[in-house]
């Protein structure tokens, strides 16, 4: 079976990589851009394969295959989930929403095999209608405030004003950098797709935490980490082993 790569971000491309090596899948060739996914597919034999990210550095990833007749099995990979589950519907074999998790990889790649055992792809996708229905995704709209409520008034906390979002005692708080925690009324799991993915990463069950308040990283027990917040000293922020990878790539 022979798989590519096309991945805007190379560090995501190189850990994505690692993860199939895991599952004994080789990928021959990594590509970052449209201009390059376009040459590359005019000159060489297409794949089995294609692990395919939406928003490449120069355009939507739906462009090459309007210059290549590409009959090549797609696996999306997106932040975007809402998105990614429409493109999914139009007969691709899977999503899979960053940070890729190891077990979904692994049940993406079984559905590739049943669906096509010993034979080449023949899918023919849609692409005009993806992106059709896309309509601008990636011109999301983000949270950039939250609204808090202190006895019988409203604060409004700025997204810049965050240091962290964390869970406890089955609630959700904001903590912000002038060291103040502020209960919600959301989950981490709500606020992990309001919030960019690009600023934000849920490093563990019980945190959230923007790019910019990470002071620190050690390296902690358990072939963990341990991130150090400017404010925050009320537990130890620690990424989750399982997480560890995609926490790496997140940052570089």
């Amino acid at each position: 079976m022979t798989t590519i790569i096309i991945e805007d971000e190379k560090p995501a491309a190189r850990l994505l990589q690692r993860k199939l090596e895991k599952l004994n899948i080789s990928v021959s060739v990594m590509l970052h851009s449209v201009e390059e996914s376009i040459e590359w597919f005019s000159k060489n034999e297409h794949p089995d394969l294609i692990f395919l990210d939406i928003q490449l550095s120069d355009g939507l990833s739906f462009e090459i295959f309007e210059k290549a007749d590409i009959k090549s099995a797609v696996i999306f990979t997106t932040a975007y989930d809402e998105y990614a589950l429409k493109a999914f519907k139009l007969n691709s074999i899977d999503y899979l929403l960053k940070p890729i998790d190891e077990d979904d990889l692994e049940v993406a790649i079984s559905k590739f095999k049943i669906r096509f055992p010993g034979q080449n792809p023949t899918l023919n996708l849609d692409f005009e209608t993806i992106k059709k229905m896309l309509s601008n995704p990636f011109d999301k709209n983000f949270k950039t405030r939250f609204t808090v409520k202190i006895g019988q008034h409203l604060k409004v906390i700025s997204i810049d004003e965050i240091e962290c979002f964390f869970s406890e005692n089955k609630g959700t708080y904001i903590h912000t950098f002038d060291n103040r925690n502020y209960l919600i009324e959301s989950t981490l799991e709500v606020l992990e797709q309001e919030l960019d993915a690009k600023q934000f990463y849920r490093i563990s069950r019980k945190f959230i935490v923007p790019m910019k308040s990470i002071k620190e990283i050690v390296v902690h027990s358990n072939s963990r980490l341990k991130v150090i917040l400017p404010t925050f000293k009320d537990d130890e922020v620690i990424v989750s082993r399982e997480k560890v990878a995609d926490f790496k790539a997140w940052i570089c």
